[in-house]
């Protein structure tokens, strides 16, 4: 459910993973390039990248560098739709590749709340989950300060729209129509195109889409999976039909894409 460690503790840091928990990167003296997906960012001290659950990252140089990695579960952290809100609040785990770096303001928080967190869970006293959560909570809030500090706009998502992407990423194998999707989760469909619109200016078909598709680039990428086997993995019975799919969506075939990644 949860889980923290520093640089030093992470032997495997250097090579690509990925894990079905959000995690939070802080470094906290020197530097280090962390690559997330496609993109790649130089982590220096007093800054944090977060990282939404399923993306693939990896470090380059850790040794040159200290901090903290914090990873915990969906559903350890989402009691209610308040955390929920909370935990994309200006696009902070975003599922759209849209991870940063940010240099924070306030870095003793941070640090104070990570290593308090680290002694929770090694002593494990009563309410120590309770206490983990509250200390994730003001994480968050002091990264957010420093986002609107900073200037951004304030993004506050909605419960429900979070709740659908969720779905998207835990059942691509079924590849679930909207419908099903909001069935699943006790919307509409309607309600689902008002979201995506609202939240992405894309309909809600077209944000599964774009989640497929990122998610079809990670597996060709990083499991090195043929593109029979990808397309299966994302719910498509028809090869064929899956590698029309990927280029009308990237404008490029599938093999194409494979090869270009081979020798990248």
């Amino acid at each position: 459910m949860i889980d923290i460690k520093t640089f030093d503790q992470a032997a495997d840091l250097e090579n690509p993973r990925r894990v079905l928990k959000y995690v939070l990167v802080f470094c906290t003296s020197g530097s280090t390039t962390i690559s997330v997906d496609e993109n790649e960012f130089i982590l220096t001290k007093n800054s944090v990248i977060t990282i939404t659950s399923g993306q693939i990252h990896y470090f380059r140089n850790i040794q040159n560098a200290t901090g903290f990695i914090l990873e915990f579960t969906y559903d350890f952290f989402c009691k209610d739709d308040t955390d929920i809100e909370l935990i994309f609040h200006n696009g902070l785990f975003c599922h759209f590749a849209m991870n940063e770096m940010i240099l924070v303001d306030n870095p003793k928080v941070i640090v104070r709340e990570l290593d308090e967190i680290k002694k929770e869970l090694i002593e494990t006293p009563y309410q120590y989950q309770i206490s983990i959560h509250s200390r994730i909570e003001l994480i968050l809030i002091e990264i957010n300060r420093t986002k609107i500090n900073r200037g951004d706009e304030i993004y506050k998502p909605d419960a429900v729209f979070l709740h659908f992407l969720e779905a998207v990423l835990k059942n691509f194998d079924k590849n679930l129509s909207v419908n099903e999707i909001a069935n699943l989760i006790g919307t509409t469909e309607a309600k689902l195109n008002e979201l995506s619109k609202l939240h992405t200016n894309k309909t809600a078909q077209n944000v599964i889409f774009g989640l497929i598709i990122s998610e079809a680039k990670r597996l060709f990428t990083y499991e090195k999976l043929s593109v029979k086997e990808v397309g299966y993995a994302l719910g498509f019975n028809d090869p064929f039909y899956f590698s029309n799919f990927f280029k009308k969506h990237t404008n490029i075939s599938p093999k194409s894409y494979k090869e270009k990644v081979v020798l990248s």
